[in-house]
């Protein structure tokens, strides 16, 4: 536990002197901020959270990234509302309004010649004309592609997350979830408000949910009416599930899960000594059984999806090469779609320094994760 409490207080100063970092490079360039995220146009990253606050970013332990509640406004009066608005002026004054601002992928630099002069003359308690948000007919029908080019304010389109339960069966050493739950004014969204949700992700026009955030999403005793009216309203939505796996451990649970498009399974090694390093409370034996058992369910109906991917956290004490052939073993025998190895800076003594210095790039292919092998393509699985 000491080990853990100073990774995240190493974690909370590392990302404060980013904080300054970031911003007096940006003053020294001639730069300033967007948070394409604000902008309605990120994939990830903003988060409604189990008791329908909603958070600008996926890591919000303390709630200081909270622009609203879906308890009180409208999800465009708290998109378009007064702190998303605060933030993104913040952001182009070239200032990161919240430290979570460093690790977040929504984070841009612009040339500040670049940013709209009525960010500045529309601003908070000047007197000015206060800030109106977009009419919903009157949105940009385009998406934003040119990150040097300040990007038109939407309502999101591409993404979001959607937590319905803060509750975990483990303790992660890299997730501060218990610092998120303190705060959480109810740690099971209820299935009349995922309702709700399933509406205003139909509303959107949403492409991708990301059923997931800091809690265990089959900890809910709902899930499967959840993820059933879900699916139902938004029929092509692509929703995407992380899942440490352990408790998805009955036919009424997978039945859920077949209502996903894609499910990553978060197991950190190969057995129960290099789990539990990093998973407290983890069982390698049940995960890589309830995986290997949500393969054969969803085989045996004939069906193509959820893909089923291995998500193999990387740290430096089960980044060996032996390690990981044996994990790719291990995946084909359970007949997962894929296994992908993720690196991670958290906890900062378990940095693979092997594949940050090119030591595993003869490991499938690089995509955004990290390496990646595909078993459904033999190409790529031999790679």
């Amino acid at each position: 536990m000491k080990k853990r409490r100073w990774n995240w207080v190493l974690s909370d100063y590392i990302r404060k002197a980013l904080q300054i970092y970031y911003e007096m490079t940006a003053r020294l360039r001639g730069q300033a901020f967007y948070c394409e995220v604000l902008h309605g146009h990120g994939e990830y990253n903003l988060t409604i959270n189990s008791d329908s606050t909603v958070s600008c970013n996926c890591q919000d332990y303390d709630g200081s990234g909270h622009i609203g509640d879906l308890n009180k406004n409208s999800f465009e009066e708290v998109f378009f509302g007064p702190v998303s608005q605060n933030f993104r002026e913040d952001l182009a004054k070239g200032k990161l309004p919240i430290p979570a601002c460093t690790r977040c992928s929504g984070l841009k630099r612009i040339a500040k010649s670049k940013i709209p002069k009525e960010m500045f003359n529309k601003t908070k308690g000047n007197g000015t004309e206060p800030f109106t948000f977009p009419k919903r007919d009157n949105l940009p029908p385009v998406p934003h592609t040119d990150s040097s080019e300040w990007p038109p304010l939407r309502l999101p389109y591409r993404g979001m997350l959607l937590e319905n339960t803060v509750n975990c069966n483990i303790d992660c050493i890299g997730c501060d979830r218990g610092s998120a739950a303190a705060i959480r004014k109810q740690r099971v969204m209820p299935l009349e408000q995922i309702t709700k949700m399933a509406d205003l992700i139909q509303d959107l026009g949403l492409q991708q949910l990301y059923y997931l955030n800091l809690g265990e999403p089959f900890l809910s005793p709902n899930v499967g009416q959840e993820l059933a009216v879900i699916r139902k309203k938004n029929p092509h939505c692509r929703i995407v599930i992380s899942s440490n796996a352990i408790i998805l451990n009955t036919d009424a649970k997978r039945e859920a899960a077949l209502y996903a498009s894609h499910i990553f399974f978060s197991i950190a090694g190969i057995d129960d000594e290099m789990l539990e390093k990093y998973e407290k409370r983890g069982s390698f034996e049940k995960a890589y059984v309830n995986m290997k058992a949500l393969v054969d369910y969803r085989n045996a109906k004939g069906l193509s999806q959820p893909i089923i991917e291995w998500k193999y956290l990387l740290f430096n004490w089960n980044d060996r090469h032996r390690t990981i052939e044996r994990a790719i073993e291990m995946a084909k025998e359970a007949g997962v779609d894929a296994i992908s190895f993720w690196p991670t800076n958290n906890p900062l003594y378990g940095f693979s320094w092997r594949y940050r210095m090119g030591m595993l790039n003869d490991i499938g292919v690089g995509s955004w994760k990290g390496r990646e092998v595909d078993l459904r393509r033999p190409t790529l699985a031999a790679a």
